[in-house]
């Protein structure tokens, strides 16, 4: 499975614009990638501004990049600003940091960010979701998250191998810099899978600075693909399945973990 990180700035609030930047970055990609990870709301950066900007499955974000990933002929996966489909814009609806992972065989997986970033207020304008979906796509089991539940080990669980690709995507700030490279490697060790980590450049109408730091780990822990940092950019690894099978049926160490119980 080829996977290519999309390492991108973001047009703070602009829809129409982020979109029509990543047009042209996507059709590089053709032929090249079976899968490309782009950062977290990257169609509008981490904005609170959630009433305004949300939108339904059906919207104009969803809708267009089901279309480019049947067109470009590769998966595409993210988060932008969600709401259901009977909310608007006056109304007091639930929104949400909703991660997608949509196939050019025009399937289509969500999943609803758990750890809301308190230190935001993202908290204060979005609803936590308490599924974690395993989305199956070409005989990969992947495991789709976004940005602070990198912190949180539990959630991240690998149980028993139910899934073979970790993907988190994120707009992770430079202060905190540090935890976002030891955390994705430390993720790849322990739950003996593929890692792989999307962060944005650039600064945002917060005044935050994103450095990027997007990489693809082995099982192993090994850096197989990175983007620079404070640049736009992609990387692409080829992964391995079958290695990645034997590699677990080599060193069990899956047989040996804890349970644990969510309670939502």
């Amino acid at each position: 499975m080829r996977v290519t990180l999309l390492q991108t700035d973001i047009v703070w609030e602009d829809k129409q614009d982020n979109l029509r930047l990543l047009r042209k970055k996507l059709e590089m990609l053709r032929g090249e990638a079976e899968i490309v990870v782009l950062p977290e709301t990257f169609s509008t950066g981490f904005s609170m501004n959630s009433r305004q900007l949300a939108e339904p499955v059906t919207g104009d974000t969803i809708t267009t990049l089901r279309q480019w990933a049947t067109e470009f002929q590769f998966a595409i996966a993210g988060s932008y600003i969600a709401c259901n489909e009977d909310a608007t814009s006056t109304e007091n609806h639930p929104y949400y940091n909703r991660a997608f992972f949509l196939t050019p065989e025009g399937e289509a997986y969500y999943y609803d960010k758990r750890h809301l970033f308190r230190m935001g207020k993202e908290t204060e304008h979005f609803t936590a979701g308490n599924r974690r979906p395993i989305i199956s796509y070409r005989e990969w089991n992947i495991l789709l998250l976004v940005c602070y539940d990198l912190r949180f080990p539990v959630w991240s669980r690998n149980v028993n191998n139910e899934y073979d690709l970790l993907i988190y995507v994120a707009n992770w700030p430079v202060p905190r810099r540090r935890v976002w490279d030891v955390l994705l490697q430390a993720r790849a060790l322990e739950n003996i899978c593929y890692v792989c980590g999307v962060n944005r450049v650039g600064t945002d109408n917060n005044q935050m600075s994103h450095s990027g730091g997007s990489v693809i780990y082995s099982p192993k822990g090994e850096l197989l693909a990175s983007v620079p940092d404070n640049e736009e950019g992609t990387a692409t690894a080829p992964l391995d399945l079958s290695a990645l099978r034997e590699f677990r049926q080599r060193f069990p160490a899956w047989k040996d973990a804890e349970c644990f119980q969510i309670n939502n």
